[in-house]
């Protein structure tokens, strides 16, 4: 059912975010645009202190953590559920002990180290992204050959037996596949894989969350720039709910709401 989507609003504190690089990065800002997540329909509010695209600058777990301070307090405040987007152990154990809902790393939790840490968090949901870069931001780099669906499996088969060993419950994990660059320089890895969710859901019984808001690949296919690109990432966020996706992280939730109203209003 449609109804069960969450949302998860976007909330880059950072200076360089591709699509908002800076707008967001002072305290006030920050909260401001948490409190307009929420209204616009967010459940859970993905908070980034540091940008992964290619051109990203690198941003120490201090500065990470000066960030998350300076709004944290304040976004508990609001009641919303909190994800912490960093791919850092210092700052996810840091978040941990402030009592976030969600840690998401984009490398999809690869410090065998962290897992005690993760074991002993049992309420916090882990979204367990997958990448062809495996470690660090995102790059330009070309998708490896062969089918990509069967990558991104061979890769949660992996990760998510090593997080169950560590005594990492199945139930608290979510599966991202990843999408634009993490995939590869050009769209088709992103369209295969968002074909191919239905099957990636059979597979491993785990909530799949998408992330394709303004991504370049939509706009690569469509020619629109970032900020005319609402219309294919709403097309987009759609086609990935009605393949079995669970969760849409997204810069303009009042879209996505309002398309998945539609839809319940449809019997969808």
């Amino acid at each position: 059912m449609t109804s069960d989507v969450q949302i998860f609003g976007i909330l880059n504190i950072t200076a360089d975010s591709f699509s908002d690089g800076g707008k967001y990065l002072e305290p006030e800002a920050a909260i401001a645009q948490a409190r307009g997540l929420l209204v616009a329909g967010a459940h859970v509010l993905d908070v980034g202190p540091a940008s992964s695209h290619p051109d990203s600058q690198p941003v120490s777990a201090a500065a990470e953590i000066e960030r998350l301070s300076s709004v944290l307090t304040a976004l508990k405040e609001m009641g919303a559920s909190l994800s912490i987007d960093t791919f850092q152990p210092e700052t996810q154990s840091w978040a941990l002990s402030q009592g976030v809902d969600y840690l998401n790393d984009i490398q999809g939790f690869p410090d065998e180290s962290l897992y005690p840490v993760l074991a002993d968090a049992p309420d916090v949901k882990l979204v367990v992204m997958h990448s062809i870069q495996g470690r660090g931001p995102a790059t330009r780099t070309a998708p490896p050959s062969g089918a990509m669906v069967d990558h991104v499996s061979r890769f949660f088969e992996a990760r998510f037996a090593a997080l169950e060993r560590a005594g990492i419950a199945r139930s608290r994990l979510i599966l991202d596949p990843g999408m634009g660059f993490f995939l590869g320089n050009k769209p088709d890895p992103s369209l295969e894989v968002l074909n191919g969710l239905r099957a990636l859901k059979a597979r491993f019984q785990v909530p799949i969350l998408i992330s394709v808001s303004r991504k370049s690949f939509l706009r690569t296919l469509t020619g629109a720039e970032i900020g005319g690109s609402a219309a294919a990432t709403l097309a987009a966020e759609l086609y990935a709910v009605a393949g079995g996706a669970d969760m849409i992280r997204t810069h303009e939730p009042r879209q996505i709401a309002d398309g998945l109203a539609i839809w319940q209003a449809l019997g969808h």
